[in-house]
């Protein structure tokens, strides 16, 4: 399998040492501890009589739910869900949040509900806030640390965990159905300040960090096309996505590498390089590589 190239490991381990990179995290860093959304999905069809064929489709049939109970049935759904969840073990060999909690950087986003971030910069003596988007009106007037007059600086020491698609302490705040997604995008693109200015300035001049994302999913590719990609290009920092390698198809002759190199070319115009392995892999040779780096420096 292709990987990184060293000249890109030696550019993204430079850039997390002068605090320029961004972790972005998805539902792959989370892989063993909390079910795919395909499986949750799946298991809410067979119980509620979805009625349509793709009951693997975690927003679709959250919409389903949304419009046969209400709004917040699908939210409350999965919030009691994640209370009985137990978190990794952040000294593990190559777990993506620990490996990340290593690392001295002020900013991680996530797409994930769970508190495994924070968990893990606390588990480093680190200080860190939890913030979410409020990107609608039940979230719009919490407060924030990136309210005027907050106290809190963003540092190092006091690192900032935003949840861009809402965590599991506000069920208000999650991102779950068709309807948040598309609402989701259009407030974005509506009211920049939405994304407080410090989340911008790293989403826009920072390399990018994704984590635990396929982006051969459709909501990977809205993520970046609709949000990442309204922002101002990054300034000449590369951007690296991790991912599990895509299966062919079955038939039709086509092989694994073709996927990988159509993948590829798709994202060679946003200077995405592509790291092709699982979340865990790729952490544990960001460990090995930060320590090697931090050695010889």
């Amino acid at each position: 399998m292709k990987t990184l190239e060293d000249r890109d490991w030696n550019s993204l381990l430079r850039r997390i040492r002068d605090g320029n990179c961004t972790p972005f995290l998805g539902a792959g860093a989370c892989a063993g501890f909390i079910p795919l959304g395909s499986e949750i999905a799946q298991e809410w069809a067979q119980e509620h009589g979805y009625p349509l064929s793709d009951p693997w489709n975690l927003p679709r049939v959250a919409q389903f739910l949304a419009i046969k109970y209400d709004p917040m049935f699908p939210k409350d759904e999965i919030v009691s869900r994640f209370q009985t969840i137990v978190p990794p073990d952040f000294d593990a060999p190559g777990e993506p949040h620990g490996v990340l909690a290593n690392l001295p950087l002020p900013i991680y986003i996530t797409t994930n509900y769970d508190d495994f971030m924070t968990r893990a910069l606390r588990s480093r003596h680190r200080n860190p806030s939890r913030e979410l988007c409020r990107w609608n009106s039940l979230v719009r007037d919490r407060p924030s640390i990136f309210d005027p007059g907050s106290s809190i600086e963003v540092s190092v020491a006091n690192p900032v965990v935003f949840h861009l698609h809402g965590h599991d302490e506000v069920p208000e705040s999650l991102v779950l159905t068709e309807d948040d997604y598309l609402d989701f995008l259009v407030n974005v693109s509506k009211e920049p300040e939405i994304i407080p200015r410090r989340i911008e300035k790293a989403l826009a001049s920072t390399s990018l960090l994704f984590i635990g994302y396929s982006l051969a999913d459709w909501d990977f590719r809205v993520l970046f096309r609709g949000l990442i990609g309204s922002l101002e290009r990054s300034l000449g920092r590369i951007r690296v996505a991790v991912q599990l390698a895509p299966k062919p198809p079955a038939t039709r002759g086509i092989t694994q590498e073709q996927v990988q190199q159509y993948l590829e070319d798709y994202l060679a115009q946003d200077d995405v390089r592509v790291y092709w392995g699982k979340a865990t892999d790729f952490a544990q040779e960001l460990q090995a590589r930060w320590e090697a780096f931090n050695e010889g420096n």
